[in-house]
C-alpha cells in the first residue's frame, strides 16, 4: 500500500493527505481527495498560504465554539470554511478515552450525521477537516467517511494509528461498536438523516 502523504503545513503538527488508501473494490481514495489535520489556528502565514494553495473546497472546523472563540482558524472569513462543531459541548468526556468514541456517537448521531453531510454537498475540490489535536473527533469522521468509501477497517486503523498516541485498536473498536449496536457505518449515518445518494456522493468524490 502506498504511505500516506504528510502535508507539509507549517504549523500544524498533524496533517496528512489520506489518499493511498485500498478500497474493498480494488480502487484506492484519491490523492488530494480528503486531508486531515490538527487546528489551524496555529498555522503559520507559510503554513496559511499553502493550505490556501490546495485550493480546497470545504474546511470542516470540528471544534466547539469556545475553542474557535479562543484561536480562531485564519480562514473564518474564507467562503469554504464552515463553523461545524462534531458533537455537543457537554460530550467532551466522550473524546478523550478511547472506548468513549462510543459515547461520542451514540449521543451525537444527528449532529454527526449532519456534519458528515457537509462532505457530500462541498463543490468539487478536495476536502479538509480538523478538529484541535486531529486525533478524537477528527478521526472520528474521517473514518466514517473512509468506510462509507469501502476502506477495510484494518485500513481506516492504520491511518488512525499515524497520529501521535493513538493505537489501531481504537478505531477498530469504534467501527465494532457500530456494527454491533447500529448495523454499521451506512446504518448509522442513514438513521442520523443522510440520504443514499449523498453517502453515494461521498463515497464517489474519495475514490480514484
Amino acid at each position: 500500500m502506498e504511505l500516506l502523504m504528510i502535508l507539509n503545513w507549517e504549523g500544524c503538527l498533524n496533517g496528512r493527505d489520506v489518499g493511498g488508501l485500498p478500497s474493498s473494490d480494488g480502487r484506492r481514495i484519491r490523492f488530494g481527495a480528503l486531508l486531515r489535520s490538527d487546528s489551524h489556528s496555529r498555522l503559520t502565514a507559510e503554513g496559511t498560504a499553502a493550505v490556501r494553495a490546495v485550493g480546497l473546497s470545504r474546511i470542516l472546523d470540528l471544534r466547539w465554539a469556545h475553542e474557535t472563540a479562543q484561536e480562531p482558524s485564519p480562514f473564518t472569513d474564507d467562503p469554504v470554511y464552515r463553523d461545524a462543531p462534531l458533537i455537543a459541548e457537554l460530550a467532551e468526556q466522550g473524546t478523550t478515552m478511547p472506548d468513549a468514541y462510543r459515547t461520542m456517537l451514540d449521543d451525537n448521531q444527528r449532529q454527526i450525521t449532519d456534519v458528515f453531510i457537509l462532505l457530500s454537498d462541498a463543490p468539487p475540490g478536495p476536502l479538509a477537516v480538523h478538529c484541535g489535536a486531529g486525533r478524537d473527533r477528527t478521526g472520528v469522521l474521517v473514518a466514517l467517511a473512509l468506510s462509507i468509501a469501502g476502506v477495510p477497517p484494518a485500513s481506516i486503523a492504520l491511518d488512525y494509528a499515524l497520529t501521535e498516541g493513538c493505537s489501531g485498536d481504537t478505531i477498530l473498536r469504534t467501527l465494532a461498536h457500530l456494527d454491533n449496536r447500529h448495523g454499521g457505518v451506512r446504518a448509522y449515518l442513514l438513521k442520523g438523516g443522510a440520504s443514499h445518494a449523498q453517502l453515494g456522493q461521498v463515497r464517489d468524490r474519495l475514490l480514484s
